[in-house]
């Protein structure tokens, strides 16, 4: 086994250079089991709402496959209330995003949003999940796919022909919980769940550019002022997860579940300030945003702004 940095740090760092497109190419390949991806571009928001938050917690990626679709990778830390809002709301805004003024709504191509996410989400037991958009008849149940009539070059005489071709542009998602990930392989994802989970690369792995990750994200290959940098981001994560275990045995979250059933607002009440607030300045010192704190914390920017 080989030792490297914990991917969500690879992800905020050098994974947004272009000369390591490859290693995010061979993860989403492996996912999606298409080994033809290909990264084009980082894509920059033209918005600045949560503009820190999504900086330091999702990549939105130009992808290149046989239908030209288009990738969100997120990585989130920490539990948030709102989380599968919010990445409805992400992949609404990536599908606006990159339509052009003026351009024809047969040219909206579709987005597939992927979450590495180091909490558990929901009651299930499983680390992959996937989800897409089905529809059926009413009346049989049965699943039915959608035409539409398009125009097409015909090969061989190159006349310009109306034909009629499934539509699937309606989001994707696929979560991966780190944390569930029973350390078995059973797939070439697998080998990419491991290295996350465990910051390590099996001298065995075979997944497409898993290679790469192994050689490049060596923590023996960071500078000096790059390991300080990682060193104080560790002790920052390792903070917010003492803050939020804190939390769990002292009722925060208790009180949150029970606010599920019996109402939210009246659920966080339950939890004690301190313990919010704690949360807060050590998500502060990963350099998000107030309005990110405040969706998980449920604490006012005043508040959030206040703290030391």
């Amino acid at each position: 086994m080989t030792k490297v940095i914990r991917f969500d740090w690879a992800m905020k760092t050098i994974l947004r250079d272009k000369s390591n497109f490859d290693i995010l190419e061979g993860f989403i390949g492996a996912l999606l089991e298409d080994d033809e991806i290909k990264i084009l571009e980082l894509l920059e928001s033209e918005s600045n709402q949560d503009e820190e938050f999504d900086k330091f917690n999702r990549v939105d990626l130009l992808v290149e496959d046989s239908q030209h679709r288009k990738i969100i990778i997120e990585i989130q830390n920490s539990f948030q209330v709102d989380y599968l809002q919010r990445i409805l709301y992400g992949s609404s805004k990536v599908i606006v995003e990159n339509q052009k003024l003026g351009d024809s709504f047969q040219e909206i191509s579709k987005v597939i949003s992927i979450s590495i996410l180091y909490f558990n989400l929901g009651p299930s037991k499983d680390y992959l999940y996937h989800g897409e958009m089905v529809f059926k008849e009413m009346n049989t149940l049965q699943e039915v796919k959608f035409r539409q009539k398009v125009l097409a070059r015909d090969e061989k005489t190159g006349e310009i022909k109306q034909k009629l071709e499934e539509k699937d542009i309606f989001p994707e998602y696929y979560f991966i919980i780190v944390n569930r990930y029973p350390n078995v392989l059973k797939r070439k994802i697998d080998e990419w769940v491991y290295m996350f989970k465990n910051n390590e690369v099996g001298d065995n792995f075979t997944s497409k550019n898993i290679d790469k990750a192994k050689q490049r994200l060596v923590e023996l290959n960071m500078t000096a002022e790059q390991k300080e940098r990682y060193k104080k981001y560790l002790s920052n994560v390792a903070d917010i997860n003492s803050s939020i275990q804190s939390a769990e045995e002292k009722g925060f979250f208790k009180g949150l579940a029970k606010g599920i059933e019996e109402g939210i607002e009246k659920g966080l009440q339950e939890g004690k300030l301190e313990e919010k607030l704690a949360i807060a300045r050590n998500m502060k010192k990963l350099n998000l945003s107030v309005e990110a704190i405040s969706q998980v914390t449920r604490l006012s920017q005043a508040e959030i702004e206040n703290l030391d």
